[in-house]
């Protein structure tokens, strides 16, 4: 179990007050509970590993009753199962993910961590006749926690997609790490003097010039690790 007493829920910058912002989807007639506490359920059960509708009910179900009220809850019990399933269903999928991101990347500083910039398509996520949505995602290298993500529409690609699934974060000290697909001037630019944050690209034969200048300088024969014993 994850022990909520020890995460940021209430007060500013809590949990809570992150989400209440986050517009409720359902009729006001007959709720019984208020969405930002069904919200924060749902994101303590996904970072305690529940990865389903079922797993999220489970897991709050085992929330002792002082618990429950500390995330929100008005009622003694938690959430069913299909409560969680029809406003997970209907809610802002790309504010909440926005706001949980900034939460979870707000608790530490990002300076000196390593976060991956990956994209993913899901699979298995097609609806119909749409194509299987693709992800942009800023993951932390040392835990895989996301702290945001990013939809890349079927009309562009990855790469303009980067600054503004970064604009949420705080990059300052933080080493971005992105495949050679991003190694692009204006991603470089963006990282160093918007975000004030370094940057490891790989660079491959989609920058046969750069990669020319690389094996030019012979970089290999000086590699970060070396020590100059001069």
């Amino acid at each position: 179990m994850l022990d909520v007493n020890r995460l940021p829920l209430e007060g500013a910058g809590g949990l809570l007050e992150v989400l209440r912002t986050l517009p409720d989807p359902r009729q006001r007639r007959g709720i019984r509970h208020p969405v930002c506490s069904i919200l924060a359920l749902a994101a303590c059960a996904c970072l305690a590993g529940a990865r389903s509708f079922e797993a999220i009910a489970q897991w709050a179900a085992e929330l002792a009753p002082d618990v429950l009220r500390r995330v929100g809850c008005r009622r003694p019990r938690p959430p069913s199962e299909p409560t969680f399933r029809r406003v997970l269903q209907r809610v802002d999928a790309a504010a909440v993910d926005r706001a949980v991101g900034a939460w979870v990347a707000a608790q530490g500083p990002l300076a000196g961590q390593a976060i991956a910039v990956d994209g993913k398509t899901v699979r298995g996520a097609r609806d119909g006749a749409q194509k299987a949505p693709h992800l942009l995602s800023a993951v932390l290298h040392d835990t895989g926690l996301v702290l945001a993500q990013q939809a890349v529409g079927e009309k562009t690609n990855e790469i303009p997609c980067v600054p503004p699934l970064l604009a949420g974060l705080a990059l300052t000290g933080a080493v971005v790490t992105l495949d050679a697909l991003h190694t692009q001037t204006e991603t470089a630019r963006h990282l160093v003097e918007d975000k004030h944050a370094d940057y490891v690209l790989t660079a491959k034969d989609n920058q046969p010039t750069l990669k020319a200048d690389i094996a030019t300088l012979r970089l290999d024969a000086f590699p970060p690790g070396a020590h100059d014993r001069r």
